[in-house]
This record gives C-alpha cells, structure tokens and sequence, in this order.
C-alpha cells in the first residue's frame, strides 16, 4: 500500500459503479476518479440539482467521463426502494456506501428512525439489500462501506439501536460508524458461506476537510462551533482528494480481503492508503448477526439472496 494513489487505480473499463453521497466531498472525488479510469458512475444523491451539478463537474474536469445522477434519498426507505427499482443495468461492478451525516441535533428520518443511524446504516443496509441480486450476478463485486475512526466512540446498544433513552450526538453517530463496520463484518461473513466471490470491505477517511463536520453546527446556528469547524479543517485536517484514497484502494485494489478496513496510514489521520485499527465489538459475530436481523425488522428488506 505504500505510496499508493490514484495513480495505480486499474483500468476500469466496462465496470458499473453507483456512489452514494456523490455530489461532494469524499465522494466527489471517489465517483470523479472511477470515472477517470473508464468505470460508468451513477451519482447516488438526495438532491438531484446538485447531483446534476456534480456531473457536470466531473466531465468538465473528465471529458471523457460517462457519469450520471439518480435520485436517493437514503432518510426515506421508499426513495431507497425506488432508486433500485429504476437501476437499469445488469451488473454492477461497485457499490460505494458513502453518504451520510454526523453529530446532528436530534430528529428523525422519513421511515422514524434517529438519523445518524437511520441514513448512515439502515439505509445503506436497505440499498444493499435491494442492490445484492445484481452484485451477486457481476463476478468480482465489491461493496465498500465508509465508516470513521469515530466508530470507537461506542458499540451499538442493540435494544436502543434509534438512541430513544438518551440521545447524545457524538455517541449517536460513534454507534452508526460501529454499525457500518458491524454490516461489513457480517456481509463478509455471509458472503464467503454463500460462495461468492462478491467482496464486502470498509474503509474510513481520516480527517479530511469536507461539509460533513459543519451540517450540525449549521443546522443549530451555532457560529462560533461552526468557525471551529472551519479553522480545524484549513489547519488540520487533509484533503477530501486524499481523503478519498483509502475507499477508493479498497474499492479497486487487487487483493483486498474481505472485513479489511483501510484507513489513512498516518495514526488513522492522514496519509497513503494503509490497514486501520478496528475496535474489537466491530468483528463480533453475534452482534453482526443481531444487528442485521434487526435491521431487515426495521427496513423491510430482506436479503434473501444469501439465503440457503
């Protein structure tokens, strides 16, 4: 991994990839550096004004880029349900679990389900779900879930999995970061049962200068949290372009394993694409297991497709 960059992301000609959570950030530049290589990139976002936008970026900046945007809104399981019901290829070579929110006041997603663990894990659960009879169809499919070195916060309280005791926003979010790694593990694990070659692998950012660390302070009008946020992203931390390279060597690499978690080599903060340190609750087989019965209760979406 050492040195890795976009560079050495392979010729992905052919390939099918849907990204999540595209039209900015880390995202962005996962979705703009897919398509650099050939790959055809379906922009997964809420807003398709700025998922439109994003495109057109990408092709100004890639012009032989073939990118296009579709409508999800992962905080309403009927907009999930309607972006796979429209998917209209085949196969589909890459699925990048990337959108989500952080530290946000409390609310509510469409379906009733706090938001940080309702858009960072059920909904991308639910998008997996639905998407997996495809990915299972296209020899060599990854599933590359972004989680957070936030994750060792804390563990996920499976009979509070919505936070309803006590809601406390960095907690919150810790607990849908361990969620995400929770899926991956148990993703892996039934994908290897079932025989497939399909790979389910996670990966985490850093800190990386993004819009994600300044939704909340936005949304309660807190300025002087908010100027915070800026200063700490222009001093400390990296680029949403390097940001991106530990998903996108986990998203295109050879080689890379099942439940592997790749990460910024340096202390998990910045760096060229490396192994990251995992909590131990994050490979837990009957928390991975519990975890995704609930979550098929509470979406409705079953993955029948690795059933025996």
């Amino acid at each position: 991994m050492a040195g890795w960059s976009v560079d050495d992301i392979p010729d992905l000609s052919g390939r099918i990839a849907v990204v999540t959570g595209a039209n900015s950030g880390i995202g962005f530049v996962a979705a703009r550096e897919l398509a650099r290589k050939g790959a055809r990139v379906v922009l997964a976002c809420r807003s398709e004004v700025r998922g439109n936008a994003a495109v057109d970026r990408i092709v100004a900046e890639v012009p032989d880029a073939v990118a296009e945007c579709a409508r999800l809104d992962l905080g309403d399981l009927r907009s999930v349900r309607d972006f796979a019901d429209r998917f209209p290829y085949e196969h589909l070579d890459l699925l990048v679990n990337n959108a989500g929110v952080m530290a946000l006041p409390y609310g509510t997603t469409a379906d009733g389900f706090e938001t940080q663990f309702g858009v960072n894990h059920l909904g991308h659960f639910a998008l997996t779900g639905l998407l997996l009879p495809t990915l299972l169809a296209t020899s060599g499919a990854r599933v590359v879930t972004v989680s957070s070195e936030m994750h060792a916060v804390a563990n996920i309280d499976i009979h509070d999995l919505n936070s309803e005791r006590r809601y406390r926003r960095w907690i919150a979010y810790g607990r849908s970061k361990t969620a995400n790694l929770l899926f991956t593990h148990e993703l892996a694990r039934r994908l290897t049962a079932h025989g497939s070659d399909v790979v389910a692998a996670a990966a985490h950012p850093g800190y990386a200068s993004t819009n994600l660390q300044a939704e909340g302070p936005r949304m309660e009008g807190r300025r002087l949290a908010g100027r915070l946020v800026e200063l700490g992203n222009r001093v400390l931390a990296q680029s949403a372009d390097a940001g991106a390279l530990p998903v996108l060597y986990a998203a295109t690499a050879p080689g890379v394993r099942p439940d592997s978690f790749t990460g910024p080599s340096f202390m998990m903060w910045r760096g060229a694409p490396a192994p990251s340190w995992r909590a131990s609750w994050t490979l837990n087989d009957v928390a991975g297991e519990r975890l995704w019965a609930a979550s098929e209760r509470l979406t409705g979406v079953s993955c029948d497709a690795l059933k025996a």
